[in-house]
């Protein structure tokens, strides 16, 4: 930042206003998505032939769907005990059922642009505790950088385990390391927006409050916290990684366990790269043709990527729609909910 904007201006500025909820336009968008995903994936299951690709989803038991559920919910459990650690370490005073709430529902908000729906996760927390938005912002910060450290961390994992893997996969391993290891160091994220400020000279009000944000996060840098989120994330999202690969194994084929996490974290990442709400689009185009490359015919690639992200992905948004009502009743009644 430039010398003239003293700490007093920093203290003057506007405080952070979460994004709208408009409940009725993202169910709109919800189930625009879904339709075009599924619509997408018909189309190319219709110009590749119908006959194999119904035989494969027939061939899946119901058990076998449950068991790939059962493994998306370790992962959405384990990230919710993530939450809940790393919002006791910003010293709020809520139990595990409250944050689970407040990370389950904001699933719900996943196909927002950007995601940033999810602050409503800001908005209940403010509503029980009378902690502000700019306060608590860090924690999602936190949340999606440990997500990326940790699917960096499984994707060079896999890669060093399988036999192959996609070519771009190592430059994204390096980038996404980086990426979360300057987010999760106050002082070179500090330094890393004031260059950026420096460099375009606009929009101070907001640089300060990214600035302040950064500050903030030197709460998370302590040892055992950062330790527990890695460990619990990659948990998390190990087991989804697991779930393709029994998927893949049901379905008839002899892919690797490695290969199986490799392509589901790094179509996950590819997902997100795309800017598109939850990464549908560019996550299911990815994961078919890193299966097509380990020789997998489409006519299996299609279907195990239909069902991997109908129980992965939409699972999450189907458990989000189901749990944000109940999020903002009980918010409703918390001692701030007045001032929100």
């Amino acid at each position: 930042m430039t010398s003239t904007h003293t700490p007093k201006t920093v203290e003057t500025v506007a405080p952070l206003r979460l994004p709208p909820v408009h409940r009725w336009r993202d169910i709109a968008l919800f189930a625009g998505l879904f339709g075009l995903v599924i619509a997408g994936l018909f189309g190319i299951a219709a110009a590749t032939g119908w006959e194999e690709t119904w035989t494969h989803i027939n061939n899946l038991a119901v058990w076998q769907v449950a068991v790939l559920l059962l493994l998306s919910l370790v992962n959405y459990v384990m990230r919710g005990l993530r939450w809940h650690i790393l919002v006791r370490r910003l010293g709020l005073d809520l139990n595990f059922p409250q944050n689970l709430r407040h990370f389950l529902g904001g699933f719900a908000m996943s196909v927002t642009p950007g995601r940033l729906g999810e602050f409503v996760r800001m908005r209940w927390i403010r509503r029980e505790t009378g902690v502000p938005a700019e306060k608590t912002a860090p924690l999602m910060l936190m949340d999606r950088a440990s997500d990326l450290a940790v699917m960096a961390l499984l994707l060079a994992i896999g890669l060093l385990a399988a036999a192959s893997g996609p070519r771009g996969a190592i430059p994204v391993v390096i980038v996404a390391l980086m990426v979360a290891f300057v987010v999760t160091r106050p002082t070179l994220l500090r330094f890393a927006v004031n260059s950026i400020y420096k460099t375009i000279g606009r929009k101070p009000r907001f640089f300060v409050r990214v600035r302040r944000a950064s500050d903030s996060l030197a709460q998370f840098s302590h040892g055992p916290t950062m330790f527990m989120a890695l460990i619990l994330g990659g948990i998390g999202w190990f087991a989804e990684g697991a779930s393709f690969y029994y998927l893949m194994s049901w379905l008839g084929s002899d892919i690797s366990l490695a290969t199986c996490v490799v392509i589901f974290v790094f179509s996950t990442l590819a997902g997100g790269l795309t800017g598109a709400p939850g990464g549908v689009g560019g996550a299911e185009a990815a994961m078919i043709a890193l299966l097509s490359l380990e020789g997998i015919p489409l006519s299996m690639s299609i279907p195990a990527t239909a069902v991997i992200r109908l129980t992965t992905l939409w699972f999450a948004i189907a458990i989000g729609f189901v749990i944000f009502p109940i999020a903002e009743k009980y918010s409703k009644r918390g001692a701030y909910a007045l001032e929100v």
